[in-house]
């Protein structure tokens, strides 16, 4: 599977179950959207020899009768039965069907006839399903029933037949003549003996690597894949850790739909290797691997290695693309089981521009966030944690350490309060509109960071509108003010992080699990901790003050030995706050430089 920039959470699982419409998709077998072609989209084939039966309990019926339908044979774990016309088995369902077990079939509306197909109710394992058939008025002369069986995803039966039963006085059934199709003959498979090599990378080789000049000869971690020109044709080896699957897919754009992709699926001891066609955020659709000569796998300590050669042109596959022209190349991984696979984990690496893997063979890399995303996440770093972070310091605790006025005739304190609110408004304003040029709209896979960064947005822009018409300082409207500015303030914070805490996750800026969570909880107790330092800090300078009467206070401390003294406290305190804050800034901005 490839890419999608869609969305997940910190504490969200990673792997997600794609939405397929088949049968073997829907456990609860909900599966009236293929009441017509009765075929799973599992991009297998289907077995051709059937080991399960469909009985009815008597050859002849007449209208209105209830005849006993029978499926049995080895365990299965879906089914989809229906009853045709013998004589037209394309047309629509004949009849309705009764249960006699709804704890493990169910009755579905196909073709808008109610009851007219049965299925499973779960995915559990069965030997055998029973029901009832009810004949319709006007049923034609020959039925016959075909069910189709899923045994597991990549192993299931199409449109078993049953004998066919006929009214009494109807004239002998007479079978259609059919043609069937050739099997198509998969090509043979053998065994890597040895560890791909990564040592004629940009000589004779196109190489993808991940991290940059790694060898899958030396290291499991590597994410290796190449492309061997070979008069005509190009040899193709990739490699990676996986117990899974890894793939990989030419695309026009950094978009997931109509690429042409290539998957290594892992399935009881074997590695298969399919072609396949990417329509969107869909399950693939997977093709002919007649396109595909020369295959090969190996599995060793848990590095996944397959290879294999085709044409650079191949007028004759559908959705194989011509390898004469330049595109992106994407590489994923993810969980499999018994040949299914699953969303991949993390973003899939991209490379950063368009290549011809047929021209000048080269060594490039591939970044798993978009330049844009990065821009997004380190303005939003540097802005929530850093400069907001500091600037309300400054605001709460730092007035009478710099009370002095500075430029404008205002004090030393606000003027840099302001200029760092102003500086987190700007960079997130730039921020906030990124994602929407890299998705060209709003993203709906994201979960609920967007929804909290479109409520930092708006704060944002309204503290300074707000800032802008403050009343007088001793107005009577200043203390609303304050509150006021006090209460968004705060919120836009708390809304912030936990933006950061959600966005930190997203497969678009996916940074390493699990220190991304400690150090971004770091930096919250970091923050904390220093407000309450100062806080208690500024508690302990009041009881310096003796209450002489009702109407006065004596300083028992003078100003340059007790209030000095706090003031170079504070300062020192901020000096270190600056100092860790800065700390947790860098080692995330490197974190998403490494993407």
């Amino acid at each position: 599977m490839i890419k999608m920039a869609v969305p997940g959470y910190t504490l969200s699982i990673f792997i997600v179950l794609l939405h397929i419409s088949s049968v073997a998709n829907y456990p609860d077998g909900k599966v009236t959207e293929s009441c017509h072609g009765m075929i799973p989209e599992h991009g297998h084939t289907p077995q051709s020899h059937p080991v399960h039966h469909i009985s009815v309990n008597q050859k002849t019926f007449t209208p209105g009768q209830q005849l006993k339908v029978s499926l049995s044979g080895p365990q299965f774990k879906g089914f989809l039965l229906e009853a045709h016309d013998a004589e037209d088995l394309s047309g629509p369902p004949i009849g309705s069907f009764t249960l006699i077990d709804s704890q493990r079939s169910q009755l579905l509306t196909c073709k808008d006839i109610q009851g007219s197909a049965v299925s499973h109710t779960s995915s559990s394992k069965k030997n055998d399903i029973e029901v009832y058939w009810n004949a319709p008025s006007s049923a034609p002369d020959h039925i016959q029933f075909l069910v189709t069986v899923v045994e597991k995803y990549r192993i299931y039966w199409v449109k078993i037949p049953s004998p066919v039963i006929s009214q009494p006085n109807a004239l002998p059934f007479t079978t259609p003549k059919t043609t069937i199709p050739p099997l198509s003959t998969l090509p043979p498979v053998s065994h890597l003996t040895k560890s791909f090599s990564a040592s004629e990378c940009g000589n004779k080789k196109f190489c993808i690597r991940s991290p940059l000049n790694c060898d899958p000869e030396k290291e499991p971690a590597c994410i290796f894949l190449s492309f061997t020109r070979d008069d005509q044709s190009v040899m193709v080896e990739m490699s990676g850790p996986s117990n899974g699957y890894l793939s990989f897919a030419f695309s026009h754009d950094r978009w997931m739909g109509d690429d042409d992709a290539y998957m290594c699926i892992y399935e009881e001891q074997t590695v298969h290797i399919q072609p396949s066609h990417l329509t969107g955020r869909s399950y693939p659709e997977m093709n002919s691997r007649d396109a595909l000569e020369d295959t090969a796998w190996r599995l060793a300590d848990g590095v996944m290695q397959c290879s294999f050669r085709r044409n650079i042109s191949l007028p004759g596959f559908k959705n194989r693309f011509d390898l004469n022209t330049s595109y992106y190349i994407f590489l994923a991984d993810g969980a499999a089981h018994d040949g299914r696979i699953y969303k991949h984990s993390q973003q899939p690496l991209i490379t950063f521009e368009k290549y011809n893997v047929t021209d000048y063979p080269e060594d490039v890399g591939g970044s798993r966030s978009l330049p844009l995303l990065k821009v997004h996440g380190a303005l939003m770093f540097v802005a929530w944690m850093t400069a907001v972070s500091i600037g309300v310091l400054i605001a709460r605790f730092f007035k009478p350490v710099w009370p002095k006025a500075f430029l404008f005739g205002e004090a030393a304190w606000f003027q840099i309060h302001r200029l760092l609110m102003a500086t987190t408004s700007a960079l997130t304003c730039i921020a906030f509109f990124l994602p929407f040029i890299y998705r060209g709209g709003w993203s709906w896979h994201a979960g609920y960071h967007p929804y909290f960064g479109c409520l930092v947005m708006t704060l944002a822009v309204l503290q300074p509108l707000l800032a802008a018409f403050r009343p007088p300082l001793h107005g009577p409207r200043r203390q609303i003010f304050n509150w006021t500015h006090w209460s968004m303030g705060t919120a836009a914070r708390i809304i912030a992080v936990a933006a950061m805490f959600l966005g930190m996750d997203l497969p678009g800026l996916n940074l390493p699990d699990p220190w991304k969570t400690f150090a971004m909880t770091g930096f919250v107790a970091w923050h904390v901790g220093t407000e309450i330092v100062l806080e208690i800090h500024a508690y302990r300078l009041t009881r310096k003050v003796e209450i002489l009467d009702d109407a006065s206070i004596q300083i028992l401390q003078s100003f340059t030995a007790a209030e000095a003294e706090g003031h170079a406290f504070k300062k020192a305190v901020l000096a270190i706050y600056v100092c860790g804050n800065v700390t947790f800034l860098i080692i995330f901005l490197s974190a998403i430089n490494k993407l």
